[in-house]
């Protein structure tokens, strides 16, 4: 499988450090391999995986599928409890 990033989820990066949310590679990976929730209905034919990444957030990552090909359009974190019950 291959993960390409957006330049729109490259500098989405940048812009969430700039207000002090880290947020790494590995955890958009994570969160895309092994979410928690799946929404593959509301804004299909994009996926979107959701993931705690701690006790009041979770993390969205929204994404296309195309033969082995992942594509990471965007992300961000989210509060808890405001897409799905978990």
């Amino acid at each position: 499988m291959k993960y390409i990033f957006t330049k729109h989820a490259k500098i989405k990066f940048a812009n969430l450090a700039k207000i002090g949310v880290t947020i790494s590679k590995k955890d958009i990976l994570g969160t895309v391999k092994n979410p928690q929730h799946l929404d593959k209905i509301s804004d299909f034919p994009k996926i979107i995986a959701s993931k705690t990444i701690d006790e009041i957030h979770i993390l969205r990552v929204v994404f296309k599928s195309e033969d082995d090909i992942i594509t990471i359009i965007t992300f961000y974190p989210a509060k808890r409890g405001r897409y799905y019950e978990n």
